[in-house]
């Protein structure tokens, strides 16, 4: 199997300009006779998670609506959102929007959130994990039932929620893709990888286990059971895997090792996370040394 190779460029500590180029040199890799990437991601902070001193970084939902036009033909999402950041009606309403214009190549990704150093701040309640968990799975079938056909007109989604209850809810226009856009989801504990394997697309390993090849590996072979339990074929679901690739040569030699190692243990799908500062220079530089290497050794 063919695994596919994104980039990431995480918005923090990059100012517009930067970011912007680097996307803008993204598009033009994917015309040259090797090719480029397959998918583009950002995350979602809205600090640069220095507890001591809160750093810069770009919003993430706007951010990506103002680079995909540099990107036509790649697959374009999240990794991920957080869900403490939004209500999932919103959020539904941002997706339309995306899903629209990419043409059905945006992924949503979501999860729990998790840093207490960008809620406090902003007085946003980060409620502990299980409760958060509750908040998740009920965002994530909220969002499902407003990228129902049901909601695509009058008299819309009426739905009882302990937390995002609708009544005659109405999402038009409907998403271009049947059902919404893909759900990617990042939960980690049980009852996120039941929550991906009954309604996600996808699962993606987060950023704080980069690289991790052992803990990929057991968080897939959950998922692959899970997904049993739900009687559904694991082809198909994108198990995501994501990889610093650093500001040297050696770590990016470092990081097509763990790239290869991550499509061993059952990825299907790398994310190759860059620092947003290097701008189009260090894109170049993780196409050279990684994404070239990459596919020589993964199809």
């Amino acid at each position: 199997m063919t695994v596919r190779i994104g980039f990431k460029t995480s918005p923090q500590d990059v100012d517009w300009a930067t970011i912007d180029a680097t996307w803008a040199r993204a598009g033009d890799l994917a015309s040259e006779p090797d090719g480029g990437f397959d998918s583009a991601w950002l995350n979602d902070h809205l600090t640069n998670l220095d507890a001591a001193a809160p750093g810069p970084s770009l919003e993430a939902l706007t951010l990506l609506a103002t680079l995909i036009h540099h990107v036509p033909g790649m697959t374009v999402g999240h990794a991920v959102l957080s869900n403490t950041f939004r209500q999932p009606v919103l959020l539904a309403k941002a997706a339309t929007v995306l899903d629209h214009a990419t043409g059905g190549r945006f992924v949503l990704g979501l999860g729990a959130g998790w840093f207490d150093g960008e809620h406090v701040p902003f007085g946003i309640d980060l409620p502990p994990i299980g409760p958060r968990i509750d908040r998740l799975v009920s965002a994530v079938e909220t969002l499902r039932a407003l990228f129902s056909p049901g909601a695509a007109e009058p008299p819309g989604i009426t739905r009882r929620d302990p937390f995002y209850p609708l009544d005659g809810a109405v999402n038009a226009p409907p998403p271009l893709t049947t059902g919404g856009p893909p759900l990617y989801l990042g939960g980690q504990g049980p009852r996120g990888i039941r929550l991906a394997a009954r309604t996600g697309a996808g699962w993606l390993l987060p950023g704080t286990h980069a690289g991790n090849i052992a803990y990929f590996a057991q968080k897939h072979d959950e998922l692959v059971a899970a997904l049993a339990a739900e009687d559904r074929d694991p082809t198909g679901f994108d198990f995501v895997g994501q990889v610093a690739t650093g500001s040297t040569v050696e770590s990016r030699r470092e990081a097509v090792e763990a790239c290869v190692g991550l499509a061993a243990a059952g990825s299907t799908h790398v994310i190759l996370g860059m620092p947003a500062a290097r701008g189009p220079d260090g894109l170049d530089d993780v196409a050279r040394d990684c994404l070239m290497p990459l596919r020589q050794r993964l199809g």
